[in-house]
């Protein structure tokens, strides 16, 4: 695999020195609290401030055409910024591993979220002399988790250079940073060379990009010819009606509260993986099944779903006096001057995350796994 270094921007050193300055990546820090208080304040302030700009005030049944494709062409500073002040909440309540799954009677949330992960693997018949890609791979959670079960080689593609940075440490604290490699690039334009991977995944992170072709053309290019393409993405479903007022608040609080320029339908992705030139071997919504157990259970903090006592913590977290905890300490701490402005009110963007997701979710209008997998031909 190489990386194309004469494609990468300047802009990239401005990305990381503020990155350092906002998240002092050298420090080793414990839990939510510590890892606020350690940011810098006037940085962090500013980055809310910017991600907000993109929403606040703009009423979803009236928004013009201007405003979307105002996100859509800022969508890697948008994205940037959003991931910037939510990814030490998520992991404090959702973990190294920023996605959904599907559970099992008796199974813990966390080796769901494993299985969910082994399963996308399998998809890709990985063997261990092979060499992956992740599109979008966050702080590294699922990369580690992959290359561990399978003994393949996994790179990691991020635009967020604090993601970056702990995806890297807790790489080499389990001692994979041979088998594993965390690239800062933007998706929609890959710093690599063509056919450079044998496979190639992507977990609910596509769902950024601001047109779905732009980013399933750059995963085809990099990608080996006869090689394997499989990932979930986040759609709407056909049961969304974007004329009913109720379902454009739910889908535009996903899209708000999850750093998104818009969801698209899943028959919009599917013909964009077809557009972009793959050949459809599977395209399945894993969200419509006979589970006991919804694939959004954690985000209702409903205790009875909870499958073993670790659980109950998770579930916690996430319940409505769990979030009042959470929100109450960051309030106090930020009213003291103790946590930098804008701590709170990323705690209410990631509630409004929860809640329409879980709306969404019951509703059948939006799934958070449609999983396709294509193959790029041989003869290419």
């Amino acid at each position: 695999m190489s990386i194309l270094t004469d494609s990468v921007p300047e802009s990239h050193a401005n990305d990381l020195a503020f990155s350092k300055t906002l998240h002092d990546h050298e420090k080793s820090r414990n839990g939510l609290v510590s890892t606020i208080l350690s940011k810098d304040k006037t940085a962090f302030e500013t980055v809310v401030n910017n991600y907000l700009g993109y929403w606040v005030g703009k009423d979803p049944m009236t928004e013009s055409e201007e405003d979307k494709e105002a996100r859509k062409n800022n969508y890697t500073n948008m994205t940037n910024s959003y991931y910037n002040i939510a990814t030490d909440f998520y992991e404090y309540g959702w973990g190294e591993c920023f996605h959904f799954c599907r559970f099992a009677f008796g199974e813990n949330f966390y080796h769901a979220i494993a299985r969910h992960e082994h399963y996308l693997a399998m998809q890709l018949n990985v063997r261990p002399d092979m060499k992956i890609l992740d599109v979008g791979c966050g702080v590294g959670g699922p990369a580690r988790e992959i290359c561990k079960f399978t003994g393949a080689h996994v790179t990691g593609v991020n635009n967020n250079d604090y993601q970056i940075s702990r995806a890297k440490k807790a790489a080499a604290k389990q001692g994979l940073e041979k088998k594993t490699e965390f690239v800062k690039g933007n998706f929609m334009a890959m710093p690599f060379e063509e056919n450079s991977f044998d496979a190639v995944y992507a977990i609910e992170a596509t769902c950024h990009a601001p047109v779905l072709d732009g980013v399933y053309s750059q995963v085809f290019r990099v990608l080996k010819p006869g090689g394997l393409f499989a990932f979930y993405e986040w759609c709407t479903t056909d049961k969304y009606d974007p004329n009913n007022p109720e379902h454009r608040r739910i889908i535009r609080g996903v899209e708000y509260a999850d750093g998104i320029p818009e969801l698209f339908p899943t028959h919009v992705a599917l013909q964009a993986l077809k557009n972009a030139g793959f050949e459809i071997e599977m395209a399945h919504d894993l969200a419509i099944n006979d589970d006991p157990i919804p694939w959004y259970y954690p985000l209702e903090g409903n205790f009875k779903d909870a499958q073993t006592l670790s659980d109950y913590f998770t579930v916690f977290r996430m319940s409505r006096f769990g979030k009042f905890c959470t929100r109450s300490l960051v309030g106090c701490l930020e009213t003291f001057g103790i946590a930098p402005n804008g701590s709170l009110q990323t705690q209410y963007v990631l509630e409004t995350a929860a809640e329409c997701l879980v709306e969404g979710g019951k509703l059948g209008i939006f799934t958070p796994m449609f999983l396709m997998v294509g193959r790029k031909p041989v003869d290419l």
